[in-house]
């Protein structure tokens, strides 16, 4: 499970999180996602806003939310600004072609819906989540009353669904959305495009964490250093 605060500096997250902000001009309409590395670059932002910056954001969670407002950025809708001009995201892993998984924090619906109203959308991650070929368990919010049919699907396909138990509450992880996170392991996941349209078009998931509308990838390193990768 990813870490989803900034508890423990992190050079190599913040020197990501900070170059993709630089890609924010002002007048911007901007998605902002969730997870440690992202929360640098809304930190990033915020400085940028009290010195003039003047952007709007979207938010993708509750943490979003909390950290844009403590940085001072306004936020606004989809429904206000249904195209935003960039989305700045973190991945819980990144392959060869660009390919993510999101949802270590149970936001991966909203980002996804974020993501895809955005004309660009920037991953920034630490090099600990860069991996040839996907190959951790996938990320699903399902309709809780969907859970047995979705485990039966997924298991026609060839993996193992289980409801994520809350770590610091009893029974499992509970969306913004009010749905149930799942995981499905698969293995190593060669072809993700193709992949993601099968659990798609599994009945009762919400939305699956195979995102494949990655623009740039910045990656820090824990010596401060970071990679672009489009």
């Amino acid at each position: 499970m990813t870490n989803r605060n900034t508890k423990g500096h992190h050079p190599g997250k913040e020197a990501a999180g900070r170059a993709a902000a630089e890609l924010v001009k002002d007048g911007s309409i901007v998605g902002l996602g969730t997870g440690s590395t992202t929360a640098y670059a809304i930190k990033a932002l915020g400085e940028k806003v009290k010195k003039g910056l003047d952007i709007r954001a979207v938010v993708t969670s509750y943490q979003s939310e909390m950290l844009a407002i403590q940085a001072g950025i306004p936020l606004t809708s989809l429904a206000e600004n249904p195209v935003l001009d960039i989305a700045i995201d973190g991945a819980d892993e990144v392959d060869s072609n660009l390919n993510v998984v999101k949802g270590g924090g149970g936001a991966h619906f909203r980002e996804k819906v974020v993501s895809l109203s955005a004309n660009k959308f920037i991953v920034v991650v630490d090099d600990s989540k860069i991996s040839d070929t996907i190959s951790m368990a996938i990320p699903l919010e399902v309709l809780p009353c969907a859970r047995e049919l979705v485990q039966q699907q997924v298991a026609q396909m060839g993996g193992k669904a289980s409801i994520r138990p809350a770590s610091r509450k009893d029974g499992p992880v509970i969306s913004d959305n009010g749905n149930f996170i799942m995981d499905a392991a698969f293995g190593e996941i060669p072809n993700p495009q193709e992949f993601a349209d099968k659990l798609s078009n599994v009945v009762g998931i919400v939305e699956h964490g195979i995102f494949t509308n990655t623009d740039k990838v910045y990656i820090g390193y824990k010596d401060g250093k970071i990679e672009l990768r489009e």
